[in-house]
């Protein structure tokens, strides 16, 4: 089994930057590449099938790689989940326009599609990717234990990329607090050193209260090219730093791509969550 990736696209500028990020990825974990539209009814079909077919010429005419095109008639909202899942991708990965732009990464159902999916999500703004890939990868460090589900996905392409994992955690003052913190900071250098995965770890100054800015503050200062969250969505972490988390990290104003996992139980890791 090869390798998947999927890509939905707008066939705008953010779906085009998805569609880089991709193949950027792809050559680097040799996955295939699939670009998705979505359309409301078969009147769609002759035109999305033409857009694709222009553009997967254009992309293999400028990087000499191939991708295979997908329409599907239905949801962006249900559809990107199931095309993935009936695929078995690896990882999705998808433009965004911002907080007012494309419609399913915006408001509650923005991040719909991202937490009802068992596969990883990278969501992309307009800000390209770097030659070499994901060369500086921030890795928030909140007051949940981090699972291997993300520790093993941030260690796999920090492999694949060469990449230094830069661990931030918030500064908490509070001692029970403090202690869980240092706790899963303990975890995670172990789990980083093992691999030996080169890192280091910043106390930011702000507490849990205002850590989404703190951690793209921290990332925009060190040019980070990747920001990797576990998505609680509606579960505990929501409740303790007053909801938005994720869009804010997903929305940044820097414009640096999130990588988003969900803690869910039934996604099972087995070894590299790229392996194929």
């Amino acid at each position: 089994m090869s390798k998947k990736i999927l890509v939905p696209t707008d066939f705008t500028k953010v779906g085009d930057t998805a569609l880089n990020h991709a193949i950027t990825v792809g050559k680097a974990i040799d996955a295939e590449v699939n670009v998705l539209h979505v359309i409301e009814n078969k009147k769609f079909i002759s035109e999305a099938r033409l857009k694709l077919e222009t553009l997967a010429d254009r992309v293999k005419q400028e990087s000499g790689f191939e991708i295979n095109t997908i329409v599907r008639i239905g949801s962006i909202f249900e559809d990107i989940d199931d095309v993935a899942t009936e695929m078995g991708a690896s990882m999705i990965i998808m433009g965004t326009h911002g907080m007012k732009g494309m419609q399913f990464i915006t408001g509650s159902r923005a991040l719909r599609i991202v937490t009802d999916s068992t596969i990883p999500f990278i969501v992309v703004q307009e800000k390209g990717i770097r030659e070499g890939g994901y060369d500086d990868i921030v890795v928030p460090l909140d007051l949940h234990k981090e699972t291997k589900q993300k520790l093993s996905l941030v260690a796999d392409m920090a492999k694949y990329f060469n990449s230094r994992v830069h661990l931030i955690s918030p500064g908490e003052t509070d001692e029970f607090l403090k202690n869980q913190l240092d706790r899963n900071i303990t975890y995670t250098k172990g789990f980083l050193s093992e691999r030996e995965i080169e890192f280091d770890v910043e106390i930011s100054e702000s507490k849990s209260s205002g850590f989404a800015k703190a951690v793209v503050k921290y990332a925009s200062s060190i040019d980070a090219d990747l920001i990797t969250i576990m998505n609680f969505y509606e579960n505990s972490l929501i409740s303790i730093i007053g909801g938005g988390y994720e869009q804010q990290m997903i929305t940044n104003e820097a414009q640096i791509p999130v990588m988003c996992l969900n803690p869910k139980d039934s996604y099972v890791m087995s070894g590299s969550v790229f392996s194929g």
